[in-house]
């Protein structure tokens, strides 16, 4: 069976050069896609669902972490198997420890033909394993291996640096008015393209800024991030049921609302 790779690469040259190299040392691979964006990485990977994805850590948008914490969020669960991914960073060794802890493979740029090829070499024999796990408990692997890289800080100038005080009013402006909303009375928090709803009992705002710069300034004992694109109040949260398949879904006291909770996020909420 053909094996199909995906390279996501802000860079074009460097992108045309990692796809020469892999012509070179992997003939049979076939790239089905060079994306230069994390977004389009995300939708190209969730449509032609490769085997192997390269994935530089910087690109415009989502990082590279940011892409494979998504696709692992909304790989479906009929699908192929999850891909094997390799990051490719400029970071250093010290920063490497967090992907050393993690399973996924990396290269470093410039990408070096030796170091490549014994990356091909283990991609290739993780494929050719006949005794890789089911898709449901590959992926939960991949989740469990993501939540380590993320907890273990992200490398570099990926994690901003802590605020002195956490926001205790949300200024929402809309035309001519800005509307100062108390944190208190905030539900939740979710990502709406370039901007943020901010959602209350009962009405909603939006603030021009993304999600990961609000998280930022929020006190992380009240407001929970549970998805990649949703932040709730957690004394906001009524309930939280599991199916039969163990997802999560939030009730909230004086919204309707119902929140999915990612598997990334589930170990937040563990019965006392």
């Amino acid at each position: 069976m053909k094996i199909t790779a995906l390279i996501a690469e802000d860079e074009p040259l460097l992108a045309a050069n990692l796809q020469a190299e892999l012509l070179k040392l992997w003939p049979e691979l076939h790239i089905v896609a060079s994306v230069g964006d994390g977004e389009s990485a995300v939708e190209s990977a969730l449509g032609v669902q490769p085997d192997v994805m390269f994935l530089d850590i910087r690109m415009p948008g989502m990082t590279g972490l940011e892409c494979a914490q998504a696709l692992a969020e909304d790989w479906p669960a009929n699908g192929r198997p999850f891909p094997l991914i390799v990051f490719v960073t400029a970071y250093d060794e010290y920063a490497l420890q967090a992907f050393e802890r993690a399973a996924f493979d990396y290269i470093l740029k410039p990408v070096q033909p030796d170091r490549l090829a014994k990356t091909c070499a283990r991609l290739k024999e993780r494929l050719a394993d006949g005794s890789a796990p089911p898709d449901e408990a590959s992926l939960g692997k991949v989740v469990d291996q993501m939540r380590e890289l993320l907890a273990a800080g992200r490398p570099d100038a990926l994690s901003a640096p802590a605020v002195s005080a956490p926001l205790r009013v949300i200024q929402a402006s809309a035309g001519n008015t800005i509307t100062m909303v108390p944190i208190d009375e905030v539900c939740y928090f979710e990502a709406a393209d370039k901007y943020v709803r901010v959602v209350t009992a009962n009405r909603e705002h939006l603030i021009r800024m993304s999600l990961r710069e609000l998280l930022q300034q929020l006190d992380s004992q009240r407001f929970w991030q549970i998805h990649r694109g949703t932040i709730v109040r957690s004394d906001a949260i009524d309930t939280a049921e599991r199916d039969e398949a163990g997802k999560l879904t939030l009730t909230l006291r004086g919204n309707p609302a119902r929140l999915i909770v990612s598997r990334l996020y589930t170990d937040l909420f563990k019965g006392m």
